[in-house]
């Protein structure tokens, strides 16, 4: 439960859980936080795009693209993420219930980047060692094997840095944070998109070294700074149930019929997940192949960059505001909003983009757009789920959305193999799902009206 009131001194004092901060403590929190996530989110806006560019250099067609990057580390996160979201819910010690898993992904992500900067230059090695290995073969292998490493450590800890801040920021001004996060992530990507991307092909060591050891230093400034409080501990039934005696196999199957049960039996936390899980894919078929489409077109990743620069700028712009909207108006209400905005963006694009000169404008109000969905509801999972199982229920809206990502990128991929690489076809499939969000979000609301709403909202508990 997280509240404000004022200490015996006078000053505001906010509190979550057994935590408490006055201002100057609120200030080092989010300088802690913010200085964990600024390395995740260049990370995570460095690694797609930068592997896109290298995979396709090494030559792959468009199905296979679409297993390697979109696939894999989809499917690997229908295991693990539900897997550590578990654990971690339940898990008490000295370092908190967060900290020391995301302590235990670091080393697999920073590897990871490294062996990916490298992967072209260690590929050339064994066709040297290995004649009978081609050149193609081999940066191939090294490639996978990098992404194998990056996307277990990511795929572990990726619902974690969430439920830490669920945990340690007070309710009441979770929205704003979130809003310093997505600017935080911008100016990552702008600083990716408007200076690295096109040094990407002749500077790939170098940039993925750097990205690895920021992201290695700014993690330990958080998991060393951050601090957690004091959890109550999880039902007597859950923690004895996993720790009887008998086959680590039963021990397991109790656990998973556990997390299944309270994750899938309501129907209400079914509808939540549906709505988190089809806001994020509404945006993947322009977000997996737009540098694709951009290269068709003739666009150089310079121009292509400088789109994105722009999306960046006038997202950052909005992000601290919107943040404040979702604290105001609710994130649902917000969520519903945007993504009628970005169904008509979709209508326009269909209609515009048989003119190339259009390309430029959907996709700045695309990644606009979808950049507001995102920071407006960012906070949806907060003011929603049971702080007891936050991760669980991510993870879970997270499985959801892996199997439905796991699915989209091989069968867009295949399909647009097929239509000749007709990109422009990706907009009738971003707009129809689209409206299937705002469905499914008008059925969200719905429930949230009949769980209390905004003066009296109590978020029903699953056994």
């Amino acid at each position: 439960m997280a509240s404000m009131n004022e200490s015996a001194s006078g000053k505001r004092v906010w509190r979550v859980g057994t935590l408490s901060y006055t201002a100057g403590g609120l200030f080092l929190l989010g300088i802690y936080l913010l200085g964990g996530d600024f390395p995740w989110a260049l990370k995570d806006r460095a690694v797609s795009p930068s592997a896109t560019l290298l995979i396709k250099q090494i030559g792959v067609s468009e199905l296979v693209y679409g297993l390697v990057i979109i696939g894999f580390p989809n499917f690997t996160n229908l295991f693990l993420s539900p897997a550590v979201s578990y654990l971690s819910d339940r898990h008490r010690g000295r370092w908190g219930r967060r900290i020391p898993f995301l302590m235990f992904t670091t080393p697999f992500i920073v590897l990871g980047l490294y062996l990916l900067g490298f992967s072209r230059i260690l590929g050339s090695w064994l066709h040297g060692v290995l004649p009978a290995v081609s050149e193609h073969a081999g940066m191939l292998l090294f490639f996978c094997i990098a992404w194998v490493m990056l996307d277990f450590g990511t795929t572990l800890s990726g619902s974690l840095f969430g439920a830490l801040v669920n945990d340690v920021v007070p309710q009441e001004l979770i929205g704003r944070f979130f809003g310093l996060f997505r600017m935080v992530s911008l100016g990552a990507g702008i600083l990716y998109n408007g200076w690295l991307i096109e040094r990407v092909r002749t500077h790939t060591s170098e940039i993925f070294l750097g990205i690895g050891t920021l992201y290695l230093l700014g993690l330990l400034l958080l998991c060393f700074k951050v601090k957690e409080g004091e959890y109550p501990p999880p039902p007597e039934e859950e923690s004895s149930a996993p720790g009887k005696g008998g086959p680590v196999l039963v021990r397991v199957m109790r656990s998973a019929v556990t997390y299944l049960r309270q994750s899938f039996s309501m129907g209400y936390y079914r509808w939540y997940m549906s709505a988190i899980a089809l806001g994020s894919i509404t945006f993947m078929p322009i977000n997996f192949f737009s540098i694709q489409y951009a290269e068709k077109l003739g666009i150089d990743m310079g121009m292509y960059g400088l789109y994105l620069v722009i999306t960046y700028v006038a997202s950052l712009i909005l992000s601290y505001p919107l943040g404040a909207i979702a604290d105001r108006f609710h994130p649902v209400r917000c969520g519903i909003a945007s993504m009628a905005a970005y169904l008509a963006v979709m209508i326009a694009g269909w209609g515009l983009l048989s003119d190339v000169r259009w390309f430029g404008v959907i996709f700045v109000l695309h990644g606009v757009i979808s950049g507001c969905f995102f920071t407006l509801t960012a906070s949806m999972p907060s003011r929603l789920v049971p702080r007891e199982l936050f991760a669980q229920f991510g993870s879970a809206a997270g499985l959801i959305l892996s199997f439905c990502s796991m699915v989209m990128g091989p069968l867009l991929g295949g399909a647009l193999d097929l239509l000749a690489h007709d990109y422009r076809s990706l907009f009738p499939v971003g707009a129809f799902l689209a409206f299937l969000s705002i469905l499914v979000f008008l059925k969200v609301f719905r429930n949230y009206m009949k769980c209390g709403g905004d003066a009296a909202y109590q978020p029903p508990m699953p056994r």
